[in-house]
């Protein structure tokens, strides 16, 4: 997958809980389970816009594009350590 979702760590800086951003942001926790791991196909624009107000955000905080074409050791800081 060349989008990858890092809601994960914008919820663990600000020590928000699965549930409760589901609910702030008007979602399901099974759907923010399906962003989180990868397996969305596609986020309304709508939902975007309400996960950055939620988590005082940028869009690209939570979506990054990685080149499939690169090995994941290669785009793996020092330290061993994903983005």
């Amino acid at each position: 997958m060349a989008i990858v979702v890092r809601i994960d760590v914008q919820l663990a800086r600000r020590k928000l809980s699965v549930g409760d951003f589901a609910e702030q942001v008007g979602l399901t926790p099974a759907n923010v389970a399906v962003l989180k791991n990868g397996r969305a196909k596609a986020v309304r624009f709508s939902t975007l816009e309400a996960m950055c107000r939620v988590l005082d955000c940028q869009p690209g905080d939570l979506l990054e594009w990685v080149d499939d074409d690169v090995p994941l050791s290669a785009s793996t800081p020092a330290g061993g350590v994903g983005r």
